[in-house]
């Protein structure tokens, strides 16, 4: 009786060390998966921030168009209408799951962005303006802005990267899966962007 009593206390023993190791394991994955998570939501503020950024300084460049030169109305138009379609098309980082919602946004983010570089290419044909301090300062932030969301949409698409990764490989998957977490989309390229531009002269 005593040796069947202590293999069943050793198979007991055994029993427990493996359901705590499966536990711990499993805490600990979901903890990964949680910080890794708050890492896709910091590098969406971020990203947020800076188009952001872009949204600010819009204002102050239509203004010093339309004070320098006698601008082609319709451009200037476009873009104030594009930025007013940004700041509705708000996504929260409880969306980035969504593909649809994240389609919207990085849609009106591209309609934005077309709006400002037909603004700044039209500029071209005005001399006073290109000679305007207040124009070529603003310019350049918009320049450098562009280039920082460039950056920051990078960055976003390596921690969306990294989460969605862990949140699919076997077998965290299955925790993953049991807690709500779901897959992140990226930031992918505008359309047509694959096409090689046509110059003309």
């Amino acid at each position: 009786m005593k040796k069947g009593l202590l293999i069943a206390l050793g198979v007991l023993a055994l029993v427990v060390i493996i359901v705590i190791s499966i536990v711990g394991w499993g805490v600990k994955k979901y903890n990964g998966f949680v910080a890794l998570n708050e890492g896709v939501n910091q590098g969406w503020s971020q990203v947020e921030n800076v188009y952001q950024r872009r949204a600010d300084l819009i204002p102050n460049l239509v203004a010093t168009v339309k004070g320098v030169a006698n601008f082609e109305k319709e451009t200037y138009t476009a873009v104030t209408e594009a930025r007013a379609k940004v700041g509705q098309v708000k996504l929260s980082p409880e969306q980035l799951s969504d593909p649809q919602a994240f389609q919207n946004f990085q849609k009106a983010q591209d309609g934005l962005s077309s709006a400002l570089s037909r603004l700044l290419v039209v500029s071209e044909n005005y001399p006073q303006l290109k000679a305007n301090e207040n124009f070529l300062n603003l310019q350049a932030q918009l320049e450098g802005t562009e280039n920082r969301i460039t950056v920051e949409r990078q960055k976003f698409n390596k921690v969306v990267q990294e989460y969605n990764t862990a949140i699919k490989v076997f077998p965290a998957a299955f925790i993953a899966n049991f807690s709500g977490f779901k897959e992140k989309q990226y930031f992918k390229a505008q359309e047509g962007a694959e096409q090689v531009p046509k110059v003309q002269f």
